[in-house]
């Protein structure tokens, strides 16, 4: 992908920086010794499958790229869906997984997605564990999107911070095999059709956008400045109360708190409930 020929936007920049910063899972190679494994070993470990997280911006919203699956399908059929599936015995690791998956359902070129970081795996129904791959699409309008009839049904968008609030969101307890679950339902109405985004697809996008927001908080300089003064006056107290009575639990010269855990204590504060 050329940087040259389109202009990276400010805001997926940060959006890229803050999701590489998140910590990734390890990526699991192919093993070829799982091979010699017993047929009862195989059966016990949960199917391995990818799903990719695309997100771009437009306007100046975040989107992240999804689908409705074909009615043709034998499971889920007529779902909605991020792009993925499971594990093919030559891909090396769950990004390679997501691409190819991805290319293959919606035309998706892998060059054009710049892979940010890797989830924890969620786990679902069928044994399957699945892995969200997180990928910035730097240049939308490179992408022409061409879905796999068999496959997909629809391709469409959804703002990411839709998952965070309330708005045509409903919300349902069910029970599989004596657990109880939360089901989250979103209505999203696009290209004069409404699409149900719900169950997994759901838990990862609004996982996926908690995390944007939680990273995203940003804090005045000045209140982050009173903040800090305020944590280094309780810091020379706790090292005078502590010193007199012999506890040596803190010593002013070893104490360090960083701006990233002032902005936690700040948010904190803000957000403490008065009543």
């Amino acid at each position: 992908m050329d940087s040259n020929n389109f202009i990276r936007s400010q805001k997926l920049l940060e959006l890229s920086q803050r999701f590489r910063e998140t910590k990734s899972v390890f990526q699991l190679s192919v093993d070829s010794s799982s091979n010699q494994s017993t047929q009862s070993e195989r059966l016990k470990r949960p199917s391995r499958a990818a799903v990719l997280i695309c997100l771009f911006e437009e306007g100046d919203d975040i989107y992240v790229i999804l689908t409705q699956r074909s009615s043709t399908l034998s499971s889920h059929s007529g779902e909605v869906s991020l792009p993925g599936g499971r594990r093919d015995e030559n891909d090396t690791d769950d990004i390679r997984t997501a691409l190819r998956e991805a290319e293959e359902e919606i035309g998706l070129d892998p060059a054009l997605v710049d892979v940010v970081t890797v989830l924890e795996p969620f786990g679902s129904k069928g044994n399957v564990s699945v892995v969200p791959v997180i990928g910035i699409l730097w240049d939308k309008q490179a992408f022409n999107p061409l879905p796999n009839p068999e496959e997909v049904e629809s391709i469409f968008y959804a703002p990411l911070e839709m998952f965070l609030k309330n708005e045509n969101r409903r919300e349902k307890e069910i029970e599989h095999r004596g657990e109880k679950f939360l089901h989250h339902y979103f209505y999203h109405k696009t290209n004069d059709r409404v699409y149900v985004i719900w169950a997994l697809t759901a838990g990862i996008l609004i996982d996926t956008a908690s995390l944007y927001q939680h990273k995203s908080f940003v804090v005045d300089t000045t209140a982050l400045k009173i903040i800090g003064e305020v944590l280094d006056t309780l810091i020379r107290y706790l090292s005078t109360t502590s010193s007199s009575c012999g506890l040596g639990f803190y010593d002013q010269t070893t104490i360090t708190i960083s701006p990233p855990i002032q902005v936690e204590i700040f948010t904190l504060i803000i957000n403490w409930p008065l009543d």
